[in-house]
């Protein structure tokens, strides 16, 4: 997997949000909130060529104190969840 081009984490007023890059025009529409693990998880994988939820977890459990069965499906929940959002490709 790999994350979509054209997304870009920002910071807004201590929120994580996915913004379009380089969109004129933002379409608020497209703007997803993620909370900090999230956005975590986003900050790692963006920055690799591809990714497995393999790799999604080993970001996990570096970071925070879960247990590894837990960080795989919430891993998994959320590559479901940003697949369905189109934020992700095969």
């Amino acid at each position: 997997m790999k994350t979509k081009e054209g997304f870009e984490l920002q910071n807004v007023c201590g929120e994580h949000i996915l913004v379009p890059a380089g969109a004129e025009n933002v379409d608020f529409s497209r703007i997803i909130s993620l909370n900090p693990t999230a956005a975590s998880l986003w900050e790692g994988v963006s920055k690799m060529q591809s990714f497995t939820i393999d790799d999604m977890v080993n970001i996990l459990l570096d970071e925070y104190e879960v247990e590894e069965p837990i960080a795989r499906e919430d891993c998994g929940l959320i590559v479901e969840r940003w697949s369905e959002m189109g934020l992700i490709e095969e």
